[in-house]
């Protein structure tokens, strides 16, 4: 796959049923590593390990949301999260897993270039306004 940005269907099994997890999720490829942005239903997680490494979230307020690298499309991927919700810390296990059949390339540059056509149309409506009006003046 090329560096870019997409959106993906991940599922998620495991743990009490009760937490889950936005999708599709935003996944950036660069060099060939993909990074998935996690958000949970909860602002109560404070840790994930993914393939053996540790993340912490990058944002914990309204939602706990990490950025984890993901090792693979199309397989199960054990990954273990700490939530606070309860008492006391509990460490649980979930799997996820990202359907590559999903795999949509975000598409910013339409957005982005109706809005520079907008503020272009505006401006030469504002010009041709007040040569108008200068006109009228004269």
């Amino acid at each position: 796959m090329k560096d870019g940005s997409y959106t993906i269907e991940v599922t998620m099994t495991g743990g009490t049923g009760r937490s889950q997890i936005k999708s599709p999720a935003e996944l950036e490829i660069e060099n060939g590593i993909m990074t998935a942005e996690i958000v949970w239903s909860s602002n109560s997680y404070d840790y994930m390990e993914v393939d053996g490494k540790e993340y912490y979230p990058v944002s914990s307020e309204e939602y706990s949301t990490f950025l984890v690298e993901v090792p693979a499309l199309d397989t199960d991927i054990p990954i273990l999260a700490e939530t606070l919700a309860m008492s006391e810390p509990h460490l649980i296990e979930y799997t996820l897993n990202f359907n590559s059949e999903t795999l949509k390339e975000n598409d910013t540059f339409p957005l982005s270039a109706a809005v520079v056509g907008a503020v272009i149309a505006v401006g030469i409506i504002a010009v041709l306004f007040i040569k108008r009006k200068k006109n009228k003046r004269d």
